[in-house]
């Protein structure tokens, strides 16, 4: 299989649903150190095992009942909420107003077969794939009534984030969630092979056992993640061969001072390096579109010969010390708008790999769903 092909996931049928699971936790003291990070590694069938020799220890807790969670977390100073519940992926739309889950990037078929494979090994979903909506004022009013009562944990992990964690189980708060919910459409902030592997275990699997897959509902309206650029680190290629490229486009490039340079950087304004000298690429961005999609459709194409590889960084630091490594030339980019995405996404379009970061991210180890709960 080529996995250098990119395929559209597939779109999921209404209603959004977020049902109840239970929730197995790490100790705060095992959450965002780096050491369960690698627990997670192969062998992949190891996984389930020794989470169970954790909990005996008493490092991980499995809850006796079901529930959806409302999980919040502070980090780097951002403040996100989300729910948290196991995704109803069973149905498939038919058609664009069916659709209620939104992929804005592609996939590598190769990569979700692997992915699927270690869920079924690990016998888990890891870690929850985050989606982000425009809240119902109903769904928002449900957050804001859990937010008043005490939460069932409140803890600051090893990596220095903040948690606080409300189990949502009362029937009446889940059917209101539930009705809520039903008419909300989400896009994939983050997880998008994830995603797809969860649908590729419910196609090989008609029984209904992998009807469900763990998200997470951000409102971005409420407590928004930041959404950051990805640079790119064109290995094997240099600012001749890019301003070549852009000649050829009708793009402008102007070799200027770094401080100039960086200075520059805007929606419509990409910035190159090859950590020596460094130039701005003024770019020609159609009305709902991004730049990142000029670069991958008519600046890289032109390039006389194509890049070794292309690294994706999520830093201007991380860039250029790359590219103090590898060689070649970092491309920096501009942050993408969120509303920009959502345009883009409804005109039925999907932005380049790596196009968007949205952070912060939860640690690894807060919410873990275990497939033998079903």
């Amino acid at each position: 299989m080529d996995d250098s092909r990119v395929v559209t996931p597939p779109y999921l049928a209404g209603p959004l649903r977020l049902l109840p699971f239970r929730g197995l936790m790490l100790a705060p003291g095992r959450i965002g150190d780096p050491a369960s990070a690698r627990a997670f590694a192969r062998p992949y069938r190891d996984v389930a095992r020794r989470l169970h020799t954790w909990e005996e220890q008493g490092q991980v807790r499995h809850d006796t009942e079901p529930a959806v969670y409302l999980h919040e977390y502070t980090s780097g100073g951002i403040t996100v909420r989300g729910l948290v519940g196991a995704l109803d992926i069973s149905r498939r739309a038919d058609s664009r107003a069916d659709r209620v889950v939104y992929p804005h990037e592609g996939i590598h078929p190769l990569q979700v077969a692997e992915l699927a494979d270690r869920m079924l090994e690990m016998q888990m979903n890891p870690a929850p794939i985050l989606l982000v909506h425009r809240g119902h004022s109903e769904v928002r009013r449900i957050v804001q009534d859990v937010l008043t009562l005490p939460p069932d944990e409140h803890f600051t992990d090893r990596g220095a984030q903040t948690h606080r964690i409300w189990a949502i189980r009362d029937p009446e708060r889940i059917a209101a969630l539930d009705r809520a919910l039903a008419t909300s459409r989400a896009m994939i902030a983050d997880g998008h092979h994830r995603y797809a592997a969860y649908v590729r275990l419910q196609q090989q699997d008609t029984s209904g056992a992998h009807d469900l897959g763990l998200a997470m509902l951000v409102d971005q309206d409420d407590s928004p993640l930041f959404l950051g650029a990805i640079h790119r680190v064109l290995e094997g290629t240099t600012l001749a061969d890019l301003e070549q490229a852009a000649a050829s486009n009708g793009v402008g490039f102007e070799r200027r001072a770094e401080a100039d340079a960086v200075a520059a950087l805007a929606p419509e304004v990409l910035v190159a390096t090859d950590g020596k000298d460094w130039a701005t690429l003024n770019l020609t961005v159609p009305r709902n579109s991004a730049a990142v999609e000029v670069l991958h459709q008519s600046v890289l194409p032109g390039l006389g010969r194509q890049p070794e590889r292309i690294g994706y960084h999520h830093s201007v630091e991380e860039a250029l010390t790359r590219l103090a490594v590898t060689g070649g030339i970092a491309v920096l980019l501009p942050a993408p708008d969120f509303d920009l995405v959502l345009r883009i996404v409804a005109a039925d379009r999907l932005l380049p790999e790596k196009a968007t970061s949205f952070q912060p991210k939860p640690h690894v180890g807060v919410l873990i769903r275990s497939l033998r709960d079903g």
